[in-house]
């Protein structure tokens, strides 16, 4: 269901846009960037967070981390990773699969300012092998109700910074 929730929002909102379908997983940022010959940063992880009483998904580079403290300035509280259950309840998306795209229910959506430093990002695409290739602005324009600045980026030796 969550793959043909994708397709036809698609199909409604953005047709020139294509659901890239591959053999191989695209369920984690490695996988996926490994599958489309991209960069680990290229892919637009969406994340599925609660900080205090606000619920919201979350477009960030690959390779970027939830700061815990740019996130409760933001939202005055902590962030809080939703399980897959729950994630699953509110988007109808499976962990490995979540986007923006086809939700269940409408949820906000914010775009971290890590994803500018590229012109085109891969968010996954319903399920645990599909991809969509769309241009950052495009992606903002589609779904995105602003941006914010909740990750760190990775250090100069390719590990992610430790979210305090």
């Amino acid at each position: 269901m969550s793959l043909e929730s994708v397709r036809l929002w698609l199909a409604q909102h953005a047709r020139d846009l294509k659901l890239i379908e591959l053999a191989e997983s695209t369920a984690t940022v490695e996988t996926a960037a490994k599958a489309l010959g991209v960069e680990p940063g290229r892919i637009a992880k969406t994340l599925a967070v609660r900080a205090g009483g606000h619920l919201f998904l979350l477009c960030t580079r690959g390779n970027a981390r939830l700061d815990n403290r740019k996130c409760k300035d933001e939202f005055g509280a902590r962030p809080r990773m939703l399980g897959a259950e729950e994630t699953f309840e509110l988007t109808g998306h499976r962990v490995g699969g979540v986007c923006p795209f086809g939700l269940k229910q409408p949820l906000p959506v914010y775009l971290d300012v890590s994803l500018q430093e590229f012109d085109v990002v891969y968010p996954a695409g319903g399920s645990l092998n599909t991809s969509v290739e769309v241009p950052t602005q495009r992606l903002f324009d589609l779904v995105a109700e602003r941006w914010v600045d909740l990750c760190r980026l990775p250090d100069e030796t390719g590990r992610a910074e430790v979210a305090g």
